[in-house]
């Protein structure tokens, strides 16, 4: 398996924010790299921007941002800063989206869903309901609804993975899921900290997985549905 920036993303030319990967090779260096690069441009600079359209009630801003020309910002969502967001997204009524967190362009986060210090390839999409911690989804990405991707693991120790038999440290406490591209979440999925899915794999909805898994699979827990009879019951109001 791979923690390459290369495995996993193949359109990094088209990442809105120019020379954004410049010396990175491993995935959890994109992480670490937007906490720094959203402090250097909005927060030093105290940019507060939304070249977007507002949808309903106005929604609640906090702290530092830039919203691109063309993104809808639906009513009752909560943007905490520092948080980028490209052009012609959509962001759902209810949605949260926490600090640190990037969303290039074209992308949706949906009703309900939170959103905190991932960073969001072109075409990327989160569903409603869901939690996104942490995590990193490539082009064309998908996270089904109510997807959770576990981002601190119970002894709060640094979130690791296998390379070729030695484990690799990610560099930090909290870290989630590496989704490549066009690869998918299925619906109340679940990936422990520090799940690496490589490209155009599919995870089936209510699977959980962990560590690394290699791209162009199908991943789905066996399962066995039973049919009983039930009986007939008047339920009471």
């Amino acid at each position: 398996m791979s923690t390459k920036i290369s495995y996993y993303f193949s359109k990094l030319d088209k990442f809105p924010i120019p020379d954004f990967f410049e010396g990175m090779t491993e995935t959890y260096e994109i992480l670490q790299k937007a906490k720094f690069y959203l402090k250097d441009t909005l927060v030093t600079h105290d940019i507060k921007e939304n070249h977007g359209k507002l949808r309903g009630d106005s929604p609640n801003f906090h702290g530092n941002y830039y919203v691109g020309e063309g993104t809808v910002i639906y009513n009752d969502v909560t943007i905490i800063g520092p948080v980028y967001i490209g052009k012609n997204c959509e962001i759902m009524p209810g949605a949260i989206i926490r600090p640190n967190t990037i969303i290039a362009d074209g992308c949706s986060v949906g009703h309900g869903s939170e959103v905190k210090h991932c960073v969001m390839f072109g075409g990327s999409k989160i569903a409603s309901l869901a939690f996104a911690g942490d995590s990193i989804l490539g082009a064309s990405a998908r996270i089904g609804s109510g997807v959770i991707t576990a981002n601190r693991k119970f002894n709060q120790s640094n979130a690791t993975i296998k390379v070729e038999g030695e484990r690799v440290d990610l560099g930090d406490s909290f870290f989630g899921c590496v989704l490549g591209d066009s690869s998918r979440l299925g619906a109340n999925a679940v990936s422990q900290p520090g799940t690496h899915i490589g490209p155009n794999t599919w995870i089936y909805p209510l699977t959980n997985v962990r560590g690394f898994i290699p791209a162009c699979k199908r991943v789905y827990h066996e399962q066995k549905t039973v049919l009983e009879e039930n009986e007939i019951v008047e339920l009471k109001p």
